[in-house]
């Protein structure tokens, strides 16, 4: 192999691993975070809003019922969400009280 060979082949390897790191790492994180239902404001949800909605950034109101946001594990239940039953944000879609 030629030195050129080996730049290249060392190259190609470390962006592999640093990949492959990241994305680890990106997973780790999505563990460390819950679905949390009706929290979002309008157009900052992580993703679903109801049938003709595309994902991340549709909510059309705030405290939407059919979005999520991602929190950290543990908190939704106690975060605020003045259209659930509960008035907390919920681990699954819900109807939105009056």
């Amino acid at each position: 192999m030629n030195q050129k060979s080996v730049i290249s082949l060392t190259l190609a390897m470390s962006t592999a691993l640093t990949l492959a790191a990241n994305m680890a790492h990106a997973d780790e994180k999505k563990s460390e975070k819950e679905k949390c239902f009706g929290v979002s404001l309008k157009g900052k949800n992580d993703c679903m809003a109801g049938a003709g909605t595309s994902c991340a950034g549709s909510a059309v109101r705030d405290f939407q019922g059919t979005t999520w946001k991602y929190v950290p594990k543990g908190t939704c239940l106690n975060t605020a969400s003045p259209t659930s039953p509960t008035g907390k944000g919920q681990l699954a879609e819900f109807k939105e009280k009056s």
